[in-house]
């Protein structure tokens, strides 16, 4: 049977230099095929990365149990094992106060204070990742997702394959969702997601389609107050924008992208018989859209 297992660190009590112990771990059972694992990161850094390790879940931290508050719940669900970890770390300065230091300009000290959290690559993950403050890294090369949801706060988040090797299944939605903070996709060819949702509140996100998708990709953006930057693919790949704006807005077209109707936009790639085309649907209150050309 699959567990939860806590670690208490042994040595040091000061955190800048413990040593790094594993926190949790959720082992394997044959009756899971599958897992839902909701992780909220309410503050600090937290880092996520495969594994060849068959558990479920593994995270490592520099921090002792004491210095963080935690809840943990699982069960089976059917097949699917459903894990639900929420993380927070302590801090002097409540977290209202910290986002209105983050809105006005008045930097954090940075913490040094993290948690490393390794998921297997042989069992397929259906993630809802939430972060509030701080900073998130999530690699996804090679792990099986079959649907992902990411929304932050005002946290910095970044994603990306780094060892260039793709999702193994085809992902059904890739959401991702940004309040104050930052969102940065890297290769999102490699999701191999049908749909991709992108919510914009305030803050700022970047989406790079560099390169061709491997599967057909449909876009469905939101922008209120934020800002929004598209990083096209090679000029070959068809690509067609359909942009609903208001007076209060900006949109920065790529040279690109030509007008074919009201407020469509196509790329000479492009045509009504397109299959393989990447297509955008988007919607823009306040903020601003940007459409960058892929630098050859």
């Amino acid at each position: 049977m699959w567990r939860l297992i806590a670690l208490a660190f042994v040595g040091s009590s000061v955190a800048v230099n413990a040593q790094i112990k594993k926190q949790f771990s959720v082992e394997n059972s044959s009756q899971c095929a599958q897992v839902y694992l909701k992780l909220s990161a309410k503050t600090g850094n937290c880092f996520i990365r495969p594994s060849q390790n068959q558990d479920l879940l593994n995270i490592y931290s520099n921090q002792n149990l004491e210095e963080y508050t935690h809840s943990f719940s699982n069960e089976m669900q059917g097949t699917t094992c459903a894990v639900q970890l929420s993380l927070e770390q302590d801090s002097k300065r409540g977290v209202s106060q910290q986002i209105s230091y983050k809105m006005f300009g008045r930097e954090e000290v940075p913490s040094d204070k993290f948690w490393k959290v390794y998921l297997t690559e042989t069992t397929p993950y259906t993630l809802d990742l939430d972060y509030g403050l701080g900073n998130a890294n999530i690699d996804l090369s090679g792990l099986t997702v079959q649907k992902l949801r990411i929304n932050t706060a005002s946290a910095d988040v970044n994603i990306n394959y780094s060892t260039g090797v793709q999702n193994k299944v085809d992902m059904d939605t890739f959401f991702v969702k940004v309040d104050m903070g930052s969102l940065n996709v890297r290769q999102l060819n490699l999701a191999r997601s049908k749909v991709v949702v992108a919510d914009v509140g305030f803050g700022n996100m970047f989406l790079d389609f560099s390169s061709r998708p491997t599967v057909n990709n449909r876009v469905i953006g939101s922008v209120g107050a934020g800002n929004l930057v598209i990083q096209l693919p090679d000029a070959e790949v068809p690509v067609v924008v359909t942009i609903t704006d208001s007076w209060l807005c900006s949109t920065n077209l790529s040279k690109s992208l030509n007008k074919i109707g009201p407020n469509k936009y196509a790329n000479a790639a492009y045509t009504k018989n397109s299959k393989d085309a990447l297509v955008f649907d988007l919607n823009v209150s306040m903020g601003k859209i940007v459409f960058r050309e892929k630098l050859n």
